[in-house]
């Protein structure tokens, strides 16, 4: 599979809405077979007195989500819109909790006081969670998801906002979960995707016995313990 990450630091869903279009044109030749849609934080972050920063009202933001998944895979009878195509799957991550303690020593210097906490992080999880039921989209509850650790707080985080490894492996796995359970066709469990090049050649390795030749991609070593 290809993987292409589309990270815009510091952003919001209205600057996202902006470039929709750009990001996911729906006259492109080749379509994603999977979007995964991360964005919520920043919009949860209290109003500045000043009318500047990252803050969406919940209501835009959930219209600003809403438009983001019918633009990505619609339900053409539903909605009368044109996804980007019948086979493109996609997967909300919600708004995942913070350490507010860690935000503020480790970041307070630069930025003072973000205006960001658990309680409006809870409120735009459970704003985009309620909008993909709706929609019929998959959803993953992170801010629930994270704090399942006992020393979440300690262990989730490098700043207080952006995870760690620890954090993010809790991400992979609920990725994993949604994967391997939707009933989606084709199947997009890492396990279940097609080789690019299948079949064996003389030039696999030689097995044990000395006499038969061993295909490695049809291997599981220990990457499948971690992330079976």
């Amino acid at each position: 599979a290809d993987i292409f990450l589309r990270g815009y630091a510091g952003w919001n869903s209205r600057r996202a809405l902006q470039i929709l279009d750009q990001v996911f044109p729906k006259d492109a030749a080749v379509q994603p077979s999977l979007v995964i849609v991360y964005i919520g934080g920043n919009d949860s972050v209290n109003p500045h007195p000043s009318g500047l920063g990252p803050h969406v009202p919940l209501p835009e933001y959930v219209e600003n989500i809403r438009k983001i998944a019918i633009h990505i895979k619609s339900n053409r009878n539903l909605f009368g819109y044109q996804s980007l195509s019948e086979k493109t799957q996609v997967i909300f991550l919600s708004t995942p909790p913070v350490n507010e303690a860690q935000m503020r020593e480790i970041l307070g210097d630069k930025f003072g006081d973000m205006g960001r906490t658990n309680e409006s992080g809870q409120k735009y999880s459970e704003a985009c969670l309620e909008m993909c039921r709706g929609l019929d989209v998959k959803v993953i509850d992170l801010w629930t998801a994270l704090q399942k650790r006992d020393d979440w707080l300690t262990a989730c985080f490098t700043d207080g906002i952006h995870l760690s490894s620890e954090g993010s492996k809790i991400v992979v796995k609920e990725i994993l979960k949604v994967l391997k359970e939707a009933d989606w066709e084709p199947n997009l469990h890492w396990t279940a995707l097609p080789a690019e090049f299948s079949g064996n050649s003389p030039y696999d390795y030689v097995g044990a016995d000395g006499k038969t030749i061993v295909n490695v991609s049809d291997l599981n070593f220990h990457w499948g313990n971690q992330w079976e």
